[in-house]
């Protein structure tokens, strides 16, 4: 019987739980689901209207990325409120609790502040090649807090933008025009004239090296098993690596048909028989 009482007993206590409370949870569980609802709409429109004004994808990326985080918190912030948490006490152990968390995430912060100094000071923009913290790979989006590179052989690279914006960094798009080195050798007793006579020509046939600067031929060593012409041109950023690697097929190619000798490393073994 008494068994049969205390079921009773919880039975109303859930009951008024449930008629007490059960409105208030519904209420911010339906503000959490449609306020987040409503976020995604509002970033998805922040987006579009960045892009139709033509603001730098450097800067929509981190505007976006900031507005989605804050709008966020105000939902969470809204949630608990409908939820009947007490929204001064809230605020103020939420701000007590953001120093201590602040304290801990220093690091974070520092992310953050990079973010802002790369946008601010344009080291570098979404689309730009860049070589840093021992990566290098193309700019896809500047973060609150990290950088996401993409490498020429499609890895996908984070790096936080703490270290980025304070570290060494080698922005290969920052300039319109890259100058391509090459070292070609030829064997001793070749015509060097020769050499210079083929490599203008090949420069010459491909239109995507610049005359102005003009290119630039000079033997740079006589080493130990070939004379070293060093061979320099401007291109456009955008050529520098096609350049490059048709130059060094060409190269390969024609001295050989031009009676030009590419030396390799060789050793003569002489055998001495005793007796």
């Amino acid at each position: 019987m008494e068994s049969l009482q205390s079921i009773n007993v919880s039975g109303d206590v859930l009951m008024e739980l449930g008629l007490a409370y059960g409105p208030k949870l519904l209420g911010a569980l339906a503000t959490l689901v449609i306020g987040l609802w409503v976020v995604g709409v509002l970033v998805g429109i922040i987006k579009k209207v960045l892009v139709k004004s033509k603001v730098d994808p450097s800067l929509g990326s981190f505007l976006s990325s900031l507005a989605s985080i804050l709008l966020k918190v105000l939902v969470y912030i809204s949630a608990l409120g409908v939820l009947g948490v007490e929204m001064t006490s809230f605020i103020a152990i939420l701000g007590a609790a953001g120093l201590a968390v602040g304290l801990a995430l220093s690091g974070t912060l520092q992310n953050f502040a990079g973010g802002v100094m790369i946008l601010f000071f344009k080291y570098f923009k979404v689309g730009d090649f860049i070589e840093a913290q021992g990566y290098m790979g193309s700019v896809k989006e500047i973060q609150i807090f990290v950088t996401v590179l993409t490498t020429p052989d499609n890895k996908t690279i984070i790096i936080p933008n703490g270290p980025l914006a304070t570290g060494s960094l080698t922005n290969f798009s920052a300039q319109e025009k890259r100058r391509v080195d090459w070292t070609f050798g030829i064997a001793y007793g070749d015509d060097v004239d020769k050499a210079y006579e083929v490599l203008g020509r090949l420069i010459a046939e491909d239109e995507r090296i610049l005359k102005d600067p003009e290119p630039f031929m000079a033997v740079s060593a006589l080493a130990d098993s070939s004379v070293n012409i060093v061979v320099r041109v401007w291109v456009n950023a955008a050529d520098f690596w096609p350049v490059h690697f048709r130059m060094n097929e060409q190269v390969y190619k024609t001295f050989d048909k031009e009676g030009l000798t590419i030396p390799f490393p060789q050793r003569d073994v002489h055998i001495h028989q005793a007796g």
